[in-house]
């Protein structure tokens, strides 16, 4: 069984049925949506590891919502559509989308772009592990370790340091931060990330008061740096 969630958003119900059906089926965890907007609503609370987008979607175009999503998330996106005009496939994949089928279309071989997607999304292994002086972080198990011992993260908390983490070196716009972890209706919400910031640099640095790795750029966002050992 495949620990994997894909979120499916595709205002046609029968297909959603259909996809449903055939993902629980080869084990994996499904969320559905029917339109755009709940969609991306969906992304940003359920965190999925694939999306699969229509693009002729009943509030939004398809397109929109690759923009959006690809702007605060890097969630492979698989685009399914009967738009089969190249101009079509470019600007779904211009806008962000990983991969193109066009309806309709084989399980077999949508399985198969799928299990590519969830490849290409995993980090290797020298990106997994992340080692600095003071604490290890695992992103593939999702887990975090100090002086031997594993340290406690909220599920919020740890979708912060996961961000950051894979943007390592990266100024990561406060913007993106809160979109990415509570959704885009959150983007002005600044104070949550002060205070989850604060609780994170308690748990993880050396002196909480001077953080050396999860890095404030005031006014402007927050960068993760590793020091060399």
């Amino acid at each position: 069984m495949s620990d994997h969630t894909i979120l499916v958003i595709e205002d046609e119900a029968a297909l959603r049925r259909a996809l449903r059906i055939f993902l629980d089926a080869h084990g994996y965890g499904v969320v559905l949506a029917a339109t755009g907007r709940e969609g991306l609503e969906l992304a940003a609370r359920e965190h999925p590891d694939v999306v699969i987008l229509d693009l002729g979607l009943p509030d939004m175009d398809g397109v929109q919502v690759a923009t959006e999503l690809r702007s605060w998330s890097r969630v492979p996106i698989v685009v399914l559509s009967a738009r089969d005009a190249e101009a079509s496939k470019v600007a779904a994949l211009d806008a962000g989308a990983d991969d193109y089928v066009t309806k309709p279309f084989g399980m077999n071989e949508f399985l198969a772009r799928l299990r590519a997607a969830l490849r290409r999304a995993a980090p290797t292994e020298q990106e997994r592990i992340v080692v600095t002086p003071d604490f290890t972080i695992d992103l593939g198990a999702k887990q975090v370790g100090r002086d031997g011992e594993s340290v406690h993260l909220t599920p919020t908390e740890w979708q912060i340091v996961e961000v950051l983490v894979r943007n390592k070196g990266k100024l990561v716009a406060q913007q993106r931060l809160l979109q990415s972890v509570w959704g885009p209706q959150y983007e002005r919400e600044t104070h949550y990330l002060r205070i989850y910031m604060s609780q994170i640099r308690r748990k993880l640095e050396p002196d909480p008061s001077r953080p050396r790795y999860f890095i404030t750029e005031p006014g402007m966002g927050y960068r993760f740096v590793v020091e060399e050992k």
